[in-house]
């Protein structure tokens, strides 16, 4: 359901990515995961995928954490594929409790035991480990430093999200998606999905309940530039669960409360839950892939990290 009485931010997306193969490839079997999901503050006005060339099956499911999710097969020889997915969608701004008006964070973890209401069961399944959100004592113990006894559990969380961004170097290429994330507090420096299973591991550790976002970021060209086709890109950022306000999703890359500029495509445990692309592939040989990424306002866009901190501030 849409807030009422706000107003939206509405974007045209167009994701595309090809692959190309040395050798042939003789079957493959994929899954992308590109289409916007609704959301509280998000709707899905249009959307449109096509791959080239055309697949020998092709279908569109739901996962289990309620994403969208195109099923796409070859079998019959090919040595390059393409897709791209195009999204309308419409994005309206969080309405937000005062941080410190939030339930001490060790109340929320004892309120979300509770699974007789519907949202607190679902938030149960995300305070648990998960392949890429491995916990232990040095990831514990930095998200104490930010979590004291009867801090209110959105105040601390938000603290956490600026030390993250303050603490660490964003550095393309230096990380894999093999990477632990005790590695990435131990060289404090990563990309956007290194820390978001960074601050996901020191939720969890403290028995909070947080899950894994992927979308896009909306970026902004220098003053008396211009936007530069396919320079936005994919993104990834946390959403806490706070009991008696739902999920809050925190940008540690960024240092901001998640608005209009961050439109969501997918939630799950981690990274793995809601990769962009995946699947299984029979010949290919060594590959390369491009990625191009726009997110063009429709009518009105700004950035709202001014905003969300005058939020903050109130």
């Amino acid at each position: 359901m849409k807030p009422t009485n706000a107003a939206s931010v509405s974007y045209r997306i167009r994701h595309s990515t090809r692959y190309q193969y040395a050798d042939l490839v003789a079957i493959a079997h994929n899954e992308a995961r590109l289409i916007p999901r609704d959301g509280p503050q998000q709707r899905a006005h249009s959307t449109h995928f096509v791959v080239d060339p055309a697949p020998s099956f092709m279908a569109r499911e739901v996962d289990y954490f309620g994403n969208h999710v195109n099923l796409f097969a070859f079998d019959e020889p090919h040595l390059r594929f393409s897709l791209s997915a195009h999204s309308e969608v419409s994005v309206w701004a969080p309405s937000l409790p005062a941080f410190e008006q939030s339930l001490p964070w060790e109340q929320a973890c004892q309120s979300r035991l509770d699974a007789s209401q519907p949202e607190q069961l679902e938030a149960l399944q995300y305070v648990f480990e998960s392949p890429h959100v491995v916990w232990d004592a040095s990831l514990r113990g930095y998200a104490l430093e930010s979590f004291a006894p009867g801090r209110p559990l959105l105040d601390a969380a938000f603290e956490l999200t600026r030390r993250i961004h303050a603490d660490f170097a964003y550095v393309p290429g230096v990380t894999s998606i093999a990477t632990p994330v005790s590695e990435v507090l131990r060289a404090r420096r990563g990309v956007c999905q290194d820390f978001a299973h960074l601050q996901l591991a020191c939720l969890r550790s403290l028995g909070l309940s947080a899950r894994y976002v992927s979308g896009y970021l909306l970026t902004h060209p220098a003053p008396g530039g211009e936007r530069l086709q396919g320079a936005d890109a994919s993104h990834a950022w946390v959403s806490v669960y706070c009991p008696g306000h739902g999920f809050v999703d925190l940008d540690p890359t960024n240092d901001m409360l998640v608005g209009t500029d961050h439109t969501t495509l997918a939630w799950g445990r981690d990274f793995a839950d809601v990769s962009p692309l995946k699947g299984v592939v029979l010949g290919g040989g060594a590959h390369t892939v491009e990625v191009a990424v726009d997110v063009t306002p429709a009518a009105g866009a700004s950035g709202l990290a001014q905003q969300q901190q005058q939020q903050q501030q109130q």
